[in-house]
């Protein structure tokens, strides 16, 4: 069948292809005027609704353009926090317990010499989109990003049944050595990482005023910082608690872990017990 072009001169043509513009933009309004109908009550009756007028056709634009922003917005600050401001959970502070994992990109300093911030940002920002979906798996939630550093967070409970926040490491761990051979090839090199995991009472609270945000404030989030530091002299990636083993109870067949005994903390009183954790021969 002949078509149309608009720089062709064929009158009857012409007329055929405005005729169907005609056509699909009474489609899109048929639409549009049909899902206002039946999903906000804005048209009264479905005949009105298959004929959209200009102002209901504005109308169905804002309305996709809010529900794009929102969906957005929750993208940006990620699902957990989204729900947390928007129903005020945390508008007065409260106290619950909470797991906290420190996970650090070993080597981005010397990564960031050789490629320069630009392709380290790159980097980073692949290995980061790489954690999203164990930490989703495992029912945490990324509340923050500190230069090469990701913070994940767990309610105690959510994160203790069948040793939840140890198995997004270790599925993370999974994820970037399955893609080894994509990263060596597009960075030149198989990301490393620490990961120190602690849990505790915090206080939670939503703070700022221009800019709203979540924090957390106690001894644990410190604690887990310097569990960082002490992972990174021991030359042990995967550091845990005592609390956490505590609460875990029983590790995954295929975790072991090995006790390094009583180690001093900056900040705490008392020495703080730590474990490192690793997969089991043949796993």
């Amino acid at each position: 069948m002949a078509r149309y072009h608009p720089a062709s001169g064929n009158a009857g043509l012409r007329r055929d292809y405005d005729r169907n513009l005609r056509f699909d933009d009474l489609d899109r309004h048929a639409a549009a005027g049909t899902a206002l109908h039946h999903l906000l009550g804005y048209m009264s009756t479905v005949r009105e609704a298959m004929v959209m007028s200009e102002s209901g056709l504005l109308y169905s634009l804002g309305v996709s353009t809010l529900v794009a922003f929102v969906f957005r917005l929750r993208d940006l600050i990620g699902p957990s926090l989204f729900t947390s401001l928007l129903l005020g959970r945390y508008h007065r502070p409260i106290e619950e317990e909470r797991i906290f994992l420190f996970l650090d990109v070993s080597g981005s300093t010397h990564f960031a010499e050789r490629y320069g911030h630009l392709e380290t940002q790159a980097y980073l920002g692949q290995i980061f989109n790489a954690l999203a979906s164990p930490v989703r798996r495992s029912q945490g939630s990324i509340d923050d990003y500190i230069g090469d550093m990701a913070v994940v967070t767990w309610p105690l409970d959510r994160g203790m049944r069948d040793a939840a926040c140890l198995r997004c490491v270790f599925d993370f761990a999974a994820a970037i050595r399955d893609q080894a051979a994509a990263w060596q090839a597009r960075f030149g090199q198989v990301p490393e990482f620490r990961a120190v995991l602690h849990c505790g009472s915090v206080v939670t609270a939503e703070i700022g005023l221009e800019r709203h945000k979540i924090a957390y404030f106690g001894d644990v989030v410190n604690t887990t910082g310097r569990l960082e530091s002490l992972s990174k002299a021991l030359g042990q990636p995967i550091l845990v608690s005592a609390d956490i083993l505590a609460g875990i109870r029983v590790l995954p067949p295929h975790l072991v872990a090995e006790n390094l005994g009583f180690h001093v903390i900056r900040g705490r009183d008392e020495p703080l017990q730590i474990s490192a954790v690793r997969l089991a021969l043949g796993s």
